[in-house]
């Protein structure tokens, strides 16, 4: 166990990639995981994208989040406009705060400090762009 989850207890919720339009994909890529979609997509105007979730074959599976972008300011349209694909992970954290003083501590920049995330049912997220080139996002337990 490394200092990161002995501090915080933290798992691998999900694994993020950019799409331009989660209709036209979320499918077929369900299908390439041998997953399965619920064609559940929410709207977050907080972070400016439209998102969802497709899950595993195995409930042990960490899930896969679809990312849009909604609007010209959408945080994710630049990362699009190179061609997409993976973005971040995220991990579920017992403590936000108690993990962005970690990350910090270990030359991580907060990027976006916590706000609360509709597809979580208002729980809160960061994110943290690490001193490796790692983009990371924390969402409280």
């Amino acid at each position: 166990m490394n200092e990161l989850s002995v501090l915080t207890g933290s798992r691998l919720h999900h694994v993020g990639f950019v799409v331009a339009s989660i209709p036209e994909v979320a499918q077929g890529f369900a299908e390439s995981l041998s997953g399965t979609w619920e064609q559940r997509i929410f709207a977050d105007p907080l972070q400016g994208v439209r998102v969802t979730f497709l899950t595993g074959p195995s409930q042990a599976d960490a899930l896969v989040e679809l990312i849009e972008p909604v609007g010209l300011d959408s945080p994710v349209l630049g990362f699009l406009k190179k061609g997409g694909g993976l973005h971040h992970l995220c991990h579920e954290v017992k403590s936000l705060d108690k993990q962005l003083d970690f990350m910090q501590s270990i030359g991580g920049k907060i990027v976006r400090p916590p706000l609360p995330a509709v597809a979580f049912n208002g729980r809160r997220i960061a994110w943290v762009y690490t001193k490796y080139r790692l983009l990371l996002e924390f969402l409280e337990a």
